[in-house]
């Protein structure tokens, strides 16, 4: 009976330990990348502006070309909507909505996802002429895990975890345009 109440005090306190710590865990994160493209700032965000067109350079499209996709609205205007479904877990389901536009400076947009779990956060692009013929476009990603969830975050690097994904897809769409 004795150890039987020793195991039981031992599982108590590992599950009380992540809980305690998930208290003082953030529970917002924000990741980033930019890439310089050698194209004129017009043609580059007239490219980007286009929600249709991520399906070129996003490393998640990419991990599915069978998944299915549906949209809703006026492409490059506030309110439309691309929608995806997949089988596969690293895609899942989900929907990306065009939510404000700066006119050549920064498109905003809501990211609704369904599988393999639910979440609603926030991603932009946004354009800086550099000159010329060069353009610099960085893709932000503002995310949120509720209590006690965030304390994945002590043990998941979201900075390399999604900023490897931009990279390549900033990468990739650099190799598009140029």
């Amino acid at each position: 009976m004795k150890i039987l109440k020793i195991i039981l005090i031992v599982l108590l306190i590992l599950i009380a330990i992540p809980l305690v710590a998930a208290i003082f865990v953030p529970k917002d994160y924000y990741v980033e990348r930019e890439v310089t493209i050698n194209k004129p700032h017009q043609e580059v965000y007239s490219y980007v502006r286009l929600l249709r067109n991520q399906d070129n350079f996003s490393t998640w499209s990419s991990r599915d070309p069978a998944m299915k996709k549906s949209y809703t609205g006026s492409d490059g205007e506030v309110g439309f909507i691309a929608a995806w479904e997949s089988e596969n877990p690293d895609v899942g389901v989900g929907e990306q909505e065009i939510i404000a536009i700066e006119e050549g400076r920064r498109i905003d947009y809501a990211l609704r996802f369904k599988e393999p779990f639910e979440a609603s956060d926030r991603a932009h692009m946004e354009f800086e002429e550099l000159g010329a013929n060069q353009t610099k476009v960085i893709w932000g990603f503002e995310g949120h895990m509720d209590y006690p969830m965030n304390a994945m975050l002590l043990f998941i690097d979201m900075e390399s975890l999604l900023g490897n994904d931009f990279e390549s897809g900033l990468q990739q769409l650099k190799e598009i345009l140029e």
